[in-house]
């Protein structure tokens, strides 16, 4: 889950808090220091100049750094520890480079080291070895916050776009991503933590989110996990991670073909109808999880506006110019909001150097449970 900001640049997180846990990018300057150093020792393995700089930008669940090296910029990214595996980023690396060159979806070019690996290990001065993965820089940046919702609907055709391809798509042998399934939210050893441990959590709140947990479990259970309804997602497509370029907004429009056998793959430009001027970043989420879950997780920290019912229906709109979603899917589009949210609840808990979760905090906690108890109400 990483963060762009308007101007196309990536967010630099100062003043980092100390804090020990599971995640360890959240333990402060120190590690951060030792992360800047394996940067550093990064750039030696690719075809770089000596005077080719690393400056860290953005901290999240890993530390992205924009490489300048004699006029080009590319971005480099050092992974946090016990995150994901080799073989796991590199199935990460398989599916952006097929979108890309197999459906249209743009998505960032991989840069190889200089031996043509795609995900090199380097050893930080702690002797920690530390996966990185080199891209092209994008250019573009995250949409206007005034005008988000214009986004939605060709944000929901270029989803509809990676799932009808995740679907189609043979995978490489030893391909792995982790699920975002019920375990992952509420499992013995959740993704991102415990909600209850989230900021704000008190006894109320917790009596609240309880219920809304058990709702969750037993809607999921019953909606199942169907070969139409889960399978290979993005899971963080957030518009923080759909790169767009000045200009007017693309439209999905009647030009998109609709789903079947024989979509064409991308115009004559390589792209997709729908995508011009907006390419899809961030897949270190990437996994297996409920279709739905991608609309949920394009919501991500705005659920409670009072516009998002709007944005869903955009983003439902743009999807179905693409593929087919049956109205008994649609009608559980809040209980994956919902699931998202819980999951954020526990994210800002576990990640508290991350600004966005400073930022947000108990408050979120709160909101959530307004929303909480709006969607109980509603299954009444």
């Amino acid at each position: 889950m990483e963060v762009q900001d308007h101007s196309g640049g990536y967010e630099t997180h100062a003043q980092v808090p100390a804090w020990h846990g599971d995640h360890d990018l959240s333990a402060g300057g120190e590690v951060l220091g030792r992360v800047a150093d394996v940067a550093r020792l990064a750039l030696r393995r690719y075809d770089l100049t000596p005077d080719a700089e690393a400056r860290l930008i953005n901290v999240s669940e890993n530390a992205t750094f924009l490489v300048t090296d004699a006029g080009r910029r590319l971005i480099l990214r050092v992974h946090r520890l016990g995150y994901h595996s080799r073989e796991a980023i590199g199935s990460e690396l398989d599916w952006l480079t097929a979108l890309r060159e197999e459906a249209g979806v743009p998505t960032p070019a991989v840069v190889p080291a200089l031996d043509g690996a795609r995900v090199i290990a380097v050893a930080g001065p702690d002797g920690a070895a530390r996966q990185c993965v080199m891209f092209e820089h994008v250019p573009g940046g995250e949409p206007a916050e005034d005008a988000l919702g214009e986004h939605f609907e060709p944000l929901g055709a270029i989803t509809a776009r990676m799932h009808l391809h995740a679907r189609r798509w043979p995978r490489p042998a030893g391909f792995t991503r982790f699920h975002w399934d019920e375990d992952a939210a509420f499992g013995p050893s959740p993704r991102w933590g415990r909600w209850q441990d989230g900021a704000g959590v008190d006894g109320e709140a917790r009596a609240v989110l309880g219920r809304l947990e058990t709702a969750l479990r037993d809607r999921l259970a019953r909606f199942g996990k169907g070969p139409g309804r889960y399978g290979l997602i993005h899971a963080d497509l957030r518009l923080a991670n759909l790169l767009v370029l000045p200009g007017p907004v693309p439209t999905a429009g009647p030009d998109v073909p609709k789903a079947g056998p024989d979509v064409p793959a991308a115009g004559p430009d390589g792209r997709a109808p729908g995508t011009a001027g907006a390419t899809v970043i961030d897949f270190d989420d990437c996994g297996f999880g409920w279709y739905l879950y991608d609309l949920a997780a394009a919501l991500s920290f705005i659920e409670h506006r009072p516009e998002v019912p709007e944005m869903a229906e955009r983003w439902l709109t743009g999807y179905r110019t693409v593929a087919g979603l049956p109205r008994e899917d649609e009608a559980e589009v809040w209980t994956f909001i919902l699931l998202r949210r819980l999951l954020l609840v526990a994210w800002i808990g576990s990640h508290p150097a991350v600004d966005i979760a400073r930022e947000l905090g108990a408050r979120y906690t709160e909101q959530s449970c307004d929303l909480a108890e709006r969607y109980l109400g509603s299954l009444r």
